[in-house]
């Protein structure tokens, strides 16, 4: 099993090019990984360490590929007390719902008893044209605490 275990959620990839840049970092501090890109909750431990890293879509929302993923979620109700998590969303600062997706996902996590380690990234994508920079300044941190 891996030490940690990236979620992605992602319309246009910049999430999952984030995970795999985090991923590379991590593994040359010889923490393992694993990057699963829209799982299913059953495809997922329910114990652990995850790493969400999402995107927004739309109005706020969750992207397509990790939609059906919070839908097991909120429908299933899992007991997550077990998983310690960070959080990353990459947004745009002009739409009213900046970074909605993450924010959801992390408000729910929470409500299924699942601890955020750290405080959650909120990238904005106009203001970082790599977001791979901010998340790896951001993970320095976070590694610490798990």
């Amino acid at each position: 099993m891996a030490d940690i275990t990236f979620i992605t959620g992602s319309t246009l990839g910049s999430a999952e090019y984030v995970a795999e840049e985090l991923a590379a970092l991590l593994e040359q501090e010889e923490i393992s990984s694993e990057i699963l890109h829209g799982p299913a909750l059953d495809d997922l431990p329910v114990t652990g360490t995850w790493l969400l890293i999402t995107s927004t879509h739309g109005a706020g929302e969750v992207p397509d590929n990790l939609l059906p993923f919070f839908e097991q979620l909120k429908e299933q109700q899992p007991d997550l007390s077990a998983v310690r998590y960070g959080a990353i969303g990459l947004g745009n600062h002009e739409y009213d719902l900046f970074c909605g997706a993450i924010r959801s996902i992390d408000q729910l996590l929470q409500s299924l008893g699942a601890t955020r380690i750290g405080d959650r990234l909120e990238i904005d994508v106009l203001q970082h044209d790599v977001p791979e920079d901010p998340a790896s300044e951001w993970l320095a941190d976070w590694k610490s605490l798990i």
